[in-house]
């Protein structure tokens, strides 16, 4: 009993998480015929970085979500638009907030590491479900988090609001407020890893995949420019987020119970110091990853978002390097277009009928079913999640619950038997 429970858990997690399969990473699907458009690059010098993961299996779909066109390895643009900036990233993306459209993109859909990007899709998840003013002590597994990465400097036992952690979170891309804020979110880290996870397949990042709250690199994790702007456009329909991300500094309490002083915490985004019109964004650097950067800005009743993967930082900065092709997308027609950012939900939908159209009609619909809610509701979902931490344990409850109600019935047919046989 106990293998066929585990086996049902794995399947389920299989086919709600998706397993990698080794590929050559390269788009299964072009835009257009003819050879890939190459997109213009500035020469950058030659780093030292660990070896590139493999990437998961091109999935034709995944491809194309969006629009054919966006299915290409390489540069596209609107017919008859100005070249874009030479960028040193591998992978840019140029998009409408408010529309949705894509103004222009070099390999949207190639599979990229996120690095401290990935803390917008823990914004997106979590900003919903916290209250601000809450306070909440860290612990030491909120603290732990690799030797030398960025954090804000949070002190076990400390007491801080949630307020204070996303502004760690935002401006000092504090990796130990990451992992708070998915504590409080989730009940643990990898919970709430695994609710960022369900967050992405909502709004239609289906390439994404987190390992870390915090977009610290682990095996398996991945992420696209297409599905960054996606993520990004969730983050800045938040007011809250608006606000956090263009706070240029703030102040991290004193612990008077620690004997420890407060600090002050600046902004690293140049953006909104350096870009008129800047709305915030993210910053991210690993080794493995090199420099991830989104930046959105708004101008002349436009709000436009960048996203880049595997930029380096010579000879222009990442945030450089975004605002140059945010100058770009705002020197486009507002018609200009070659794809658009899915809606939250939308790919779900179009699930329901054969090639994107709506089912016939044969009979009511039944209602999809109510969300788990509780104890129970968390304990199924980091089940399907692949929580082996519960699921061994629910998996030996079943089994001696199985097996005393079969001892039980063994034992009535025993004493059946025997009454029958003293009646003969």
């Amino acid at each position: 009993m106990r293998a066929r429970v585990l086996a049902a858990v794995t399947a389920v997690t299989l086919l709600v998480v998706g397993a990698p399969a080794p590929a050559d990473g390269a788009p299964a699907v072009a835009a257009a015929p003819g050879a890939a458009v190459p997109c213009p690059r500035l020469p950058a010098p030659k780093v030292s970085r660990p070896p590139r993961p493999v990437p998961p299996a091109s999935v034709p779909e995944q491809q194309v979500v969006g629009g054919e066109a966006l299915g290409a390895p390489g540069l596209v643009t609107p017919p008859g638009s100005p070249a874009p900036p030479a960028v040193t990233a591998a992978t840019w993306l140029v998009a409408d907030l408010d529309s949705g459209a894509v103004l222009g993109a070099c390999g949207p859909h190639v599979y990229g590491t996120p690095a401290s990007t990935q803390k917008l899709l823990l914004a997106a998840t979590m900003l919903n479900r916290l209250d601000p003013k809450q306070v909440a002590v860290a612990t030491r597994d909120d603290l732990d988090i690799e030797p030398g990465s960025s954090a804000v400097g949070l002190l076990v036992g400390g007491r801080y609001s949630v307020e204070t952690l996303w502004l760690g979170l935002l401006l000092q891309s504090g990796n130990d407020a990451a992992n708070m804020l998915a504590r409080l979110g989730a009940g643990s880290a990898r919970a709430g890893v695994a609710e960022m996870n369900a967050e992405a397949r909502r709004l239609g990042a289906l390439q994404t995949h987190a390992v870390t709250p915090s977009g610290l690199d682990g095996p398996g994790q991945f992420t696209s420019a297409y599905d960054l702007a996606l993520i990004a456009r969730a983050c800045f329909a938040d007011p809250r987020f608006g606000r956090y991300a263009l706070t240029e500094r703030a102040q991290i309490p004193a612990q008077p119970a620690l004997k420890k002083g407060g600090f002050q915490i600046q902004n690293e985004n140049q953006l909104i110091y350096r870009y008129p019109g800047a709305l915030g964004g993210k910053t991210g650097f690993t080794e493995l990853a090199r420099h991830s950067y989104v930046g959105a800005a708004q101008r002349g009743g436009r709000r436009l978002v960048v996203t880049l993967l595997g930029a380096e930082a010579r000879p222009v900065r990442g945030w450089q390097q975004g605002a140059q092709l945010l100058d770009w997308g705002f020197s486009l027609p507002r018609e200009a277009s070659v794809g658009k950012l899915v809606e939250p939900g939308e790919l779900d939908a179009a699930k329901d009928g054969p090639a994107g159209k709506a089912p016939v009609a044969a009979a009511p619909a039944r209602p999809e079913p109510a969300p788990w809610r509780g104890p129970g509701g968390t304990a199924l979902r980091r089940m399907a999640d692949g929580d082996w931490q519960i699921i061994v344990p629910v998996a030996g409850l079943l089994a001696l619950t199985v097996g005393g109600v079969a001892a039980v019935l063994a034992a009535r047919r025993g004493r059946a038997r025997r009454r029958g046989r003293r009646r003969a």
